[in-house]
């Protein structure tokens, strides 16, 4: 099908630029529109929804803000099918869960408990997929975690790699994806919130423990241990929300 021929009725209802920009997305979406194909002009567009062209422009912001779209300038140029990265739509999706975590929509136990599961999922995989290169990854980590000058922050970005690597280790694009969304904006988020009341030696050696399953290929070891670093960072939740309460019932 060429783009550039195709109909698609007049708007008439709600938002113009947001239903062109749903039209579009479900073209590419279906496969009508593919990879690197050059969108109908502003001009065409226009034309074909029976809208102005300040209308069509907006909803290109729309579906370029989605990572849908990319523009090229030059006699060559336009607007074009973008495939959109791996990394970019994992930070739409991480972006998602931030505002779900922000509106109360998401409790820090429904977190906890979607961490564990499909965290459990990668070490289960891990254990039999990981290569040397995959545990020394992890043993380097630790090494960076037992050092007591270490600052919170740098402590905390360790973490993240420790746990990255283990969802690297599964070997599966869709898991590797969410859990990529989920470890890289949930972790930061949770670590502000206990911080100051967690012990590190007990985080490095639920670590430790994590580590030495997957190096003996002992899938219910790793997950164990997971499960227990998940339990006493919910236990280290109920303490936070418990002070914060008290903060406020005494007005500070």
């Amino acid at each position: 099908m060429n783009p550039s021929r195709a109909q698609y009725g007049q708007i008439v209802t709600r938002s113009a630029a947001s239903q062109i920009a749903d039209r579009l997305e479900q073209e590419i979406l279906e496969g009508r529109l593919k990879v690197d194909d050059r969108l109908p002009t502003e001009e065409e567009l226009a034309a074909q929804f029976g809208v102005s062209r300040p209308t069509v422009r907006e909803a290109l912001k729309r579906l370029a803000a989605r990572h849908l779209i990319r523009s090229r300038r030059g006699p060559s140029g336009g607007n074009f099918v973008a495939g959109p990265s791996p990394d970019d739509l994992a930070q739409s999706l991480g972006t998602a869960f931030a505002l779900l975590m922000a509106t109360d929509r998401v409790s820090l136990d429904e977190m906890a408990v979607a961490r564990l599961e499909l965290e459990a999922i990668c070490c289960r995989r891990a254990a039999q997929l990981r290569t040397e290169e995959h545990l020394a990854g992890l043993r380097a980590e630790l090494e960076i975690q037992r050092q007591s000058n270490l600052t919170d922050q740098d402590f905390c970005e360790s973490e993240l790699r420790f746990h990255r690597i283990i969802v690297e280790a599964c070997d599966n694009a869709l898991l590797r994806f969410m859990m990529n969304a989920m470890v890289e904006t949930l972790m930061p988020i949770s670590n502000m919130i206990i911080f100051r009341l967690r012990d590190r030696k007990a985080i490095v050696e639920f670590h430790e423990r994590m580590a030495e399953g997957l190096a003996h290929r002992d899938a219910e070891a790793a997950i164990a241990a997971l499960s227990d670093l998940i339990a006493y960072i919910h236990a280290l939740y109920a303490r936070a929300q418990q002070a914060r309460a008290a903060q406020l019932a005494r007005g500070e």
